[in-house]
């Protein structure tokens, strides 16, 4: 179970001036692209789940890396966000051949394929559709103990801007994490969708 803390920033300017004050904890900037997945009659969706590839490279180095993610029943409650995750990373060649033909996906070796088959009823006949996606940027930061990341996702209808961090203790750091926006002035509030169903819904919250 994945447990996070998701606020959204309200504007390009908020968050330009979250990162100028973050910036002494800076620790990397992941460029990613994110790539979905379901069957040609949404056999995913209709189980509340989503298969994600996403891509990444960082700044500080020149390797790619890619995961594919099988992610269910999300819920995202007062700006705390609980869901059923299971991720595995694949060669990047594969990832890139997979995006290029979906139905590649499907042949192979991969855990997260075999759950999506047994699990979920995707079967051999069946096969997988690409989605599309959209690519975000992520800077991540070291802050009193927390690790923050700070989202610029770029969709084909307007860019959505959001502040996460994963946490055992969501409410604890949702309070610290407010009084220090509050205290810097930065406006915000709770994310209420996830930043696929903001995909899929094709407007922004």
């Amino acid at each position: 179970m994945e447990v996070e803390v998701k606020l959204r920033l309200l504007d390009a300017a908020t968050h330009s001036r979250l990162k100028e004050i973050l910036s002494p904890f800076r620790t990397k900037i992941l460029n990613q692209k994110n790539v979905f997945f379901d069957s040609a009659n949404g056999i995913l969706a209709s189980q509340r789940a989503v298969l994600r590839l996403r891509s990444f490279d960082n700044n500080n180095s020149e390797k790619t890396r890619c995961v594919l993610s099988l992610k269910a029943k999300p819920v995202l409650i007062n700006g705390v966000s609980r869901v059923e995750e299971d991720e595995e990373e694949i060669e990047p060649l594969i990832g890139k051949q997979c995006v290029e033909e979906a139905s590649k996906l499907g042949l192979i070796e991969s855990r997260v394929i075999k759950r999506c088959k047994d699990e979920f009823g995707i079967d051999g006949e069946m096969g997988f559709v690409c989605l599309g996606g959209f690519e975000n940027v992520r800077e991540v930061y070291d802050w009193r103990g927390l690790k923050l990341e700070v989202d610029e996702s770029k969709f084909s209808f307007g860019v959505c801007y959001e502040v996460e961090c994963e946490s055992d203790d969501p409410e604890r750091v949702k309070r610290e994490l407010e009084g220090f926006l509050k205290e810097n002035g930065i406006d915000y509030k709770y994310s209420e969708m996830s930043k696929f169903a903001i995909f899929r819904a094709g407007k922004m919250p």
